[in-house]
């Protein structure tokens, strides 16, 4: 029976390396489970600023969470609703406490699953492997792009910056991205042009520099300064 348990998680594992972030402030049990799900080649991280929990999550993008309910500062609840503010992402509640109203509480927050502390980490495995099947395309792309603290949210447009929140248009969002995409590069004016085109309808030279524009100063309103640097006759770069 055990036999036929693993063959069935290393059909589901596949080729894809799945990133997993472990919020779990026991020492031992984070260890553990990082060492185990490490072996089945998953790409792992566990979290030890339990402070700044978010920009862990922001900076790594995982496809899926592995949240404790009992934390320093804050608990787990917190931090659920404070990542289903910028993120759809799969998580799974891993908890001690055995009651229903954990359960519940846990669930109306924003998350997925929930498994009981102690618990198989065989067990563990399978309910990874069965959550990422059905959340993901194999090729799915991130929902996240982080830059110093910025946060770009490509499901709905979105820029997080030091607790603020703004909404760009589908243009702003989509110059934002093309620069980030090419931190350290200059983007051509030509280049940027393009990648509107393909998206949307034919932008040109004076529709681009209203956009660049209006993105400045939609980013200003939450204290990104010059975070776009204008290289005169080439184009435009990320200010690092």
């Amino acid at each position: 029976m055990l036999k036929y348990f693993v063959d069935v998680i290393i059909i589901l594992g596949g080729d894809t390396m799945y990133k997993i972030l472990i919020i779990e402030d026991d020492q031992a049990i984070a260890t553990s489970i990082d060492t185990h799900l490490s072996n089945w080649d998953f790409d792992t991280k566990v979290v030890t600023d339990f402070k700044n929990v978010i920009n862990d999550f922001a900076v790594y993008n995982p496809q899926l969470v592995l949240l404790d309910i009992s934390l320093p500062h804050y608990d787990g609840y917190y931090w659920c609703s404070e990542i289903r503010k910028i993120s759809k992402v799969p998580i799974i509640f891993i908890s001690s406490a055995l009651d229903n109203m954990n359960i519940v509480m846990a669930m109306s927050m924003g998350g997925d699953d929930f498994i009981f502390k102690p618990f198989n980490l065989s067990v563990l495995v399978a309910k990874i492997q069965a959550m990422l099947r059905r959340s993901y395309d194999f090729n799915a792309e991130s929902e996240l792009t982080t830059h110093l603290g910025m946060i770009l949210n490509h499901n709905d447009d979105s820029v997080c910056y030091d607790g603020q929140t703004i909404e760009l248009s589908k243009n702003e969002a989509k110059i934002l991205k093309v620069l980030l995409d090419n931190k350290g590069k200059i983007v051509g004016r030509n280049a940027l042009m393009t990648a509107l085109w393909k998206t949307d309808v034919f932008i040109d030279e004076n529709t681009l520099s209203v956009n660049i524009a209006r993105l400045r100063k939609r980013l200003e309103m939450i204290g990104l300064n010059d975070i776009i640097k204008t290289k005169k006759g080439q184009g435009y770069i990320i200010n690092e």
